[in-house]
């Protein structure tokens, strides 16, 4: 037997686990205690596409006074309409309300032309800290209820009111994500090893990596200009919990094979590492560089979620192949009792479940990738009639106040009236750009709010209804009517404009960046594999489970959870995540299969991998489902719904496209599935290092 100073020096060996671990403390400890909170931008332009007419609007808007400004929208309604006790009572609370506003005038209330609903702008300081915009709203919310009449309503809307409401929804939602991934995750380790702690170590392992994780992010926000969010801190929570565990189910499933083949647990951890490293960092590495392609997003949002996510992954696979192996080796065997593994002993899932399952696909290959197929093709219908885009009231879950105001507003007013579009002009030109903006096909209302020597705007309220094409064809028109007028260096701006910005950016993004993955994954698949047959037919496989699962998802959103669409950056982000993180189960079960072939044929081969992978990988996959699943804890319907796609698409992924396609398909095409390369022959190195050849005949 294979003494432990054979093994070499490695992180994990008899005395160097304990400087790993130490190490590793040490290190932890001081990314936790000195990493500090992420810095959030509270610029509005910021988070808006690079080069977007919007952001630049912005920008001039805050050279103006009223750029200065955060207006809070009081909205009173009654259903049948305003009684003269209402407007009388609406009447007083505007003299109050302007006490909070700083001794800023507050223009006259304004009444639907129903008579139902009524509008008080309140104009607050924008430069408020969000603890003080919470106090101010909330006195302001406070003083509109005090004296109203029963039966009338009020709610506070606009900047104020989505900046306070959005925070709120947030509290917490941090922390509560983390328990329920961290408890979903120990449920299913628990499950998987049947064991009171073997879970613990890699839970304890890949916990500390998610928050090692998130202060490095929180450094790179405060010295590199990294702008994050709350859902950008999630989805990486997300990633380095769900790939960490899964890199930990694969090394733990080798490190037991091991423990049958070794003695000394050290040596046991050795071939473990040796047979595991290489799928774990090509998967780890396909991950990264898909997530380092967001860098050439337009959208902040996305870029955010690229550098964050890849900074994750790294830190991931760094705990998964360094700490995790040399924290097993602290324990003996007693660590998997009440089934822990013993030298000698049979490896039961060579003729488990599993096994059978690949039998049964290597028989009739021809029909069980028709049938395969004929599923995916089935759910891939649902894509038909996808609708992209949510308007800012949509992107909740939760009815908070500041949507229902600003659909109540909406009701009562023209279209736009609440969000007006922004066009802010050379005063030299204003007037030619006013007649400009009023020309347009619509004929639009336009107003002249403000004016300085420099700088003039004007704010323009369309007839189409908003967050149509008809409203997005008009802000088209619009921009190219006010460029058109010479000297004005006119732009178009507010909300509506920023909607547009945004779909033409994730336009823009999907048509680079989806592209740009699937070289990174074929890329990757070529260099370890050395099979162009094998990397293609892998690639085309997670293309369609990405398609089957994005049909089922559309199709679940639109009769079970009632959304009215997608939000702009899911479609991207989900092919992104179901693509590389897809592949991983592809990765884990072929080059098993390339390490089996060399003895037992192809044939023979991918059912053998099948037998020994199977476990572990449907264990990963059911676990990383669930920790996508997890996002729909969180207030945003665009983590719901890249949530259910990708956890729907693992699952896919896992039981069908892993266990009967790739199977069937690498059995019909045998050994023209390795062209042109071919898997090593046996007793070279790399068989000895995967534990192929029995120790005795070394």
């Amino acid at each position: 037997m294979t003494r432990p100073e054979h093994i070499g020096w490695a992180p994990w060996g008899a005395y160097a686990k304990w400087v790993t671990i130490t190490v590793a403390v040490i290190l932890s400890g001081l990314a936790l205690g000195f990493g500090g909170a992420s810095e959030v931008s509270a610029d509005p332009a910021a988070a808006l596409p690079k080069g977007a007419e919007s952001a630049t609007a912005i920008r001039l808007q805050q050279r103006l006074p009223s750029g200065q400004l955060l207006p809070a929208l009081v909205v009173y309604s009654r259903a049948g309409g305003l009684t003269g006790q209402d407007r009388a009572a609406i009447t007083g609370d505007a003299g109050r309300l302007a006490a909070l506003a700083e001794g800023r005038r507050l223009p006259p209330p304004r009444f639907g032309p129903d008579g139902d609903v009524a509008l008080v702008t309140v104009p607050l300081d924008g430069s408020l800290s969000n603890a003080e915009l919470t106090e101010v709203v909330g006195r302001i919310r406070a003083e509109g209820r005090q004296g109203l009449p029963a039966g009338a309503r009020v709610e506070v809307t606009g900047g104020a009111g989505f900046k306070v409401d959005l925070a709120a929804v947030f509290k917490g939602a941090d922390i509560t994500l983390l328990a329920v991934t961290a408890g979903v995750v120990a449920l299913l380790l628990l499950l998987t090893y049947r064991s009171p702690w073997l879970w613990l170590v890699p839970l304890t392992v890949i916990g500390v990596a998610d928050r090692v994780a998130g202060e490095i992010v929180a450094v790179l926000t405060r010295t590199t200009g990294l702008t994050v969010d709350d859902s950008t801190l999630g989805i990486t929570s997300v990633l380095v919990f769900g790939a960490g565990t899964n890199y930990a189910l694969l090394l733990i499933a080798r490190y037991r094979e091991q423990l049958r083949l070794h003695g000394d647990r050290h040596v046991a951890m050795t071939g473990a590492v040796r047979s595991a490293a290489p799928a774990i960092l090509a998967s780890s590495a396909t991950v990264t560089l898909a997530l380092g392609t967001l860098a050439f997003a337009a959208s902040p949002f996305n870029r955010a979620i690229g550098m964050a996510g890849a900074i994750g992954i790294v830190t991931a696979v760094a705990f998964a192949l360094l700490v995790l192996p040399a924290a097993m080796v602290l324990f003996g065997r007693g660590l998997f009792w009440p089934f822990a593994p013993k030298v000698g002993q049979a490896d039961p899932t060579r003729t488990g479940p599993w096994s059978r399952i690949g039998a049964a696909v290597s028989r009739r290959p021809a029909v069980m990738t028709a049938v395969s197929l004929a599923v995916l093709a089935v759910l891939a219908l649902g894509i038909g009639g996808v609708r992209s885009g949510l308007s800012q009231t949509e992107r909740f879950r939760d009815r908070v106040e500041a949507i229902t105001g600003q659909e109540t507003l909406s009701r009562a007013f023209p279209p736009g009236s609440a969000q007006p579009l922004v066009v802010i002009a050379r005063t030299s030109a204003a007037e030619a750009v006013r007649a400009a903006a009023s020309a347009i096909p619509g004929n639009p209302r336009v107003t002249v709010t403000e004016r300085t020597p420099e700088y003039t705007r004007a704010d323009v309220v369309l007839k189409a209804e908003p967050g149509s094409d008809a409203e997005f064809a008009a802000i088209r028109d619009l921009r190219a009517a006010v460029h058109a007028v010479p000297g004005a260096s006119a732009v178009v701006g507010g909300p509506a404009a920023a909607d547009l910005d945004e779909r033409d950016a994730a336009v823009r993004d999907q048509k680079l960046i989806i592209p740009l993955v699937l070289a990174v994954v074929l890329l990757v698949l070529l260099l370890l594999l050395r099979s162009v047959v094998a990397a293609v037919t892998l690639v085309l496989t997670v293309v369609a489970s990405f398609a089957a699962s994005f049909g089922a998802g559309w199709f679940a959103f639109t009769h079970f959870f009632g959304f009215p669409a997608l939000d702009l950056s899911v479609p991207l982000l989900s092919f992104l995540f179901l693509v590389a993180l897809g592949v991983d189960y592809n990765i884990f079960l072929i080059t098993r299969a390339r390490e089996e072939t060399p003895r037992a044929g192809t044939r023979q081969g991918v059912v053998a991998a099948l037998a020994v992978t199977g476990g572990v990988i449907t264990s990963a996959g059911i676990l990383l489902a669930a920790v996508f699943a997890v996002l729909g804890v969180l207030p945003l319907i665009t983590l719901t719904q890249i949530g259910v796609i990708v956890g729907f698409g693992v699952l896919l992924d896992t039981l069908l496209v892993r266990s009967v396609l790739v199977p069937a398909l690498v059995t019909l095409l045998g050994d023209r599935f390795w062209w042109p390369g071919a898997p090593h022959r046996a007793g070279s190195p790399g068989s000895r290092e995967a534990g192929l050849v029995p120790e005795g005949s070394r």
